[in-house]
């Protein structure tokens, strides 16, 4: 059974969405970072990073929370949480999953960690205040991607793994001074994914509390 080792709340949350989705059998396993639980030895072996998540599917253990998609995705086609390989929707769906995940995602751990790249308070505040404004623009890069082409989902009429991305990078912004939900396109989109009975699955899974967006 494929084991997704997680941590309430973090990034774990788009694979564990996934797999709510898909309707796969799948076991959480708990490293709490907050416990520091990710430090751990038993955990270190899994992933030398130090990061969550982790997927253990049988003899193959992958980390990275994009890799971990793709992998899911590639191994379920019938599930449809990606565009068929060699397709123009295929380019595109990798486009925009490199883009959360490199762009969106980086840019909010460059806030929520701005103590890794200053030293003093000043300077670590403006790191953040910095972050945040850049988060805002990418957050309007999306909500015009959503306006151009009108459909329920990120890449069109098909809920796919960039929505499960999507939305938890974007509940990332819930205490920004201008979260995505405010946002004209972004914040209907949202509320449909919280709406999906995977999505609530999962959240009550993490045990995560109201805002959830």
């Amino acid at each position: 059974m494929l084991q997704l080792c997680y941590s309430p709340g973090t990034a774990s949350m788009i694979p564990h969405l996934l797999l709510r989705e898909m309707g796969l059998p799948f076991e959480l396993r708990l490293f709490d970072t907050e416990q520091q639980a990710h430090r751990s030895a038993e955990y270190l072996r899994l992933n030398p990073n130090g990061q969550i998540p982790t997927l253990i599917d049988d003899d193959l253990v992958i980390y990275e929370t994009a890799a971990i998609c793709l992998h899911l995705a590639d191994q379920h086609p019938a599930a449809g949480m990606a565009p068929a390989l060699g397709s123009v929707e295929r380019a595109h769906f990798y486009k925009w999953l490199m883009w959360l995940n490199n762009t969106l995602q980086t840019t909010l751990i460059v806030y929520f960690y701005p103590d890794r790249w200053a030293d003093d308070e000043a300077a670590i505040a403006q790191v953040q205040q910095h972050a945040e404004a850049k988060v805002g623009k990418l957050l309007d890069l999306l909500d015009a991607e959503l306006a151009r082409h009108g459909g329920e989902w990120l890449q069109g009429d098909r809920y796919s793994v960039l929505d499960a991305y999507t939305f938890v990078l974007c509940r990332w912004t819930r205490r920004f001074a201008r979260p995505a939900r405010d946002l004209p396109h972004l914040g209907p989109y949202l509320r449909r994914i919280l709406a999906r009975p995977a999505t609530q699955q999962m959240l009550a899974g993490e045990g995560l509390p109201e805002p959830w967006i």
